[in-house]
């Protein structure tokens, strides 16, 4: 649009000559000159309106060609977090360039009519959100880059490539979040994309700037590769400021060699307090929780021949003709395995009550007692009442009879629906001694036991994980898993500290019911010591 500019300034020029121009050749001279420019000018803005039109068709075209790739199955479609990512990214950075191409009349009466699904469009945050997913399940699942840059997911059907800008901007992701762990991985990965990439928007240089300066905040120990990097870096651009005070910086730590402890100054910052992402907190048990994530404990002989299943009808009159399918997996904490618990009907229901009200699931604060979201709990959940649909109802009623428990002081059933990367990290299911204001408001005790019900079944990851005793649960659809939280002492039974794996492939969505102390006095008698 801004070649049209000389256009309208020359139309105005001419427009406010006034004189008599037929009466003298000189001034009709002027104007061949004028309407030669006016040519000039308006060839120069069909030229700029054909680059922006063919921006906007091959924008359309590539548009077109992902979505194609969906078909009718989306749900197929973004099993692979990468796909997930990449969905995200074109409708946030992508759709922004777009709507600065579209600056005429009709162009904006366009940008106006999508608005109306722009309220459903995912925001920058959500982007930098699925990029953390993607550095999750690397870690866990312990990928390659390379293997998710090629989108060659576990449980996947379709596998998307990255690009070098696209592997280049996750790295910049993290170098943002202050995670240089990731930004290495990512920026080795785009500079060694580049190589087959000639038509890249993005540079060497541009790749070389974060690496180096990540390289050395991630691990002072690899300051000469740093320097390498940035050596190159100044090779491509050798004006090149933040680069030549690197460079400097870099010798004389070789030279006078200075610890990461010691490091201040030229780079701003101290490595030393460099830290994985946020999620990445200290974990006691992080190591034996991923390595639960990633595959089954080793089979325990002696335990196994003490397991058993069976139907059970518990003397319910619901359950004579359709019984428990009763297994018991673990045995300390005991935990049971109830197999078709739910029908696909019940399960297409619960997820049509819950969707329109689904959000961020919250956790505790131990301090404060108040609901907040965490990063170590990333999914949406919603609450259900049981007097809101009969399928609730009977749900309740079918753990009620499975488990022997009242339900009346139980909470409402919850339901939790995992996207990318969806986890919810090590944790326990009741309140400890010093969370005093826990469950204060719902006065009916702390968690005596969790009924937690898978309704999809789970292409890859996903799992439930005891780390401390090395139980694992994987999802099947219908089924569910079932434990005391409390010994029949009324003490926390520490054992039960579990996760939920991050989602590797697919979707999961699960039901949980968390029964409280109140009423099951008569159900689950107390124990006559604290250990009992």
């Amino acid at each position: 649009m801004k070649s049209f500019v000389p256009i309208l300034a020359l139309c105005c020029a001419l427009s406010s000559v006034h004189c008599e121009l037929f009466s003298a050749m000189a001034d009709l001279e002027h104007l061949v000159y004028a309407e030669r420019a006016l040519a000039d000018n308006l060839a120069n803005y069909i030229s700029q309106e054909e680059i922006r039109l063919q921006t906007l068709k091959q924008f359309t075209d590539q548009l077109t060609e992902k979505n194609s790739e969906v078909g009718n199955r989306p749900g197929q479609y973004l099993a692979n977090p990468v796909n997930t990512f990449l969905l995200l990214k074109r409708l946030t950075a992508d759709w922004e360039l777009l709507e600065g191409l579209l600056k005429d009349i009709e162009g904006q009466a366009l940008v106006h009519n999508i608005t109306v699904y722009k309220g459903h469009f995912p925001t920058k945050e959500d982007v930098t959100g699925a990029a953390v997913a993607l550095f999750r399940l690397q870690d866990t699942y312990q990928l390659d880059t390379s293997t998710i840059a090629r989108g060659e997911i576990e449980g996947t059907t379709s596998f998307p490539t990255l690009k070098a800008v696209e592997c280049f901007e996750l790295g910049k992701l993290a170098y943002n979040n202050g995670d240089h762990y990731h930004t290495v991985l990512w920026m080795e990965e785009a500079l060694e994309r580049l190589r087959g990439d000639v038509e890249s928007i993005i540079q060497r240089a541009d790749v070389l700037e974060y690496l180096a300066y990540s390289t050395f905040v991630n691990n002072a120990d690899e300051v000469q590769k740093a320097l390498q990097y940035t050596n190159e870096l100044l090779q491509l651009n050798p004006n090149h400021q933040r680069a030549l005070g690197n460079k400097n910086y870099y010798e004389k730590f070789i030279a006078s060699d200075v610890r990461r402890s010691q490091t201040k100054g030229d780079l701003g910052e101290d490595p030393s307090g460099v830290q994985r992402p946020q999620e990445d907190h200290v974990l006691p048990e992080r190591q034996q929780y991923e390595k639960l994530c990633r595959q089954s404990p080793p089979k325990n002989l002696q335990m196994e021949k003490r397991l058993f299943c069976r139907y059970a009808h518990y003397n319910k009159p619901r359950l004579f003709l359709a019984p428990a399918k009763e297994e018991v997996i673990f045995l300390n904490p005991k935990i049971y395995y109830f197999k078709d618990v739910l029908s696909h009907r019940e399960i297409e229901r619960i997820k049509e009550l819950a969707t329109p009200r689904l959000k961020r699931a919250t956790v505790q604060n131990s301090v404060t007692g108040e609901l907040e979201t965490a990063p170590y709990r990333v999914s949406k959940s919603a609450w259900l009442k049981d007097e809101e649909d009969k399928v609730v109802h009977n749900i309740n009623q079918r753990i009620e009879d499975y488990t022997g428990l009242d339900m009346s002081t139980a909470e409402e059933l919850q339901i939790a629906n995992y996207g990318i990367g969806g986890h919810y990290e090590p944790h326990f299911d009741f309140a400890r001694k010093d969370e005093v204001d826990a469950f204060k408001s719902l006065g009916t005790g702390n968690r005596i036991a969790t009924f937690l019900i898978y309704m999809t079944d789970v292409e890859a990851g996903g799992a439930t994980v005891f780390p401390r005793v090395g139980a694992r649960v994987v999802p099947q659809k219908g089924a569910a898993a079932f434990w005391y939280n409390l010994k029949p002492s009324g003490e926390g039974d520490y054992s039960t500290r579990h996760a939920a794996c991050p989602v590797l492939a697919g979707t999961k969505w699960v039901s949980n019911k968390w029964i409280h102390e109140r009423g099951q006095e008569l159900r689950r008698p107390c124990g006559v010591s604290e250990e009992e």
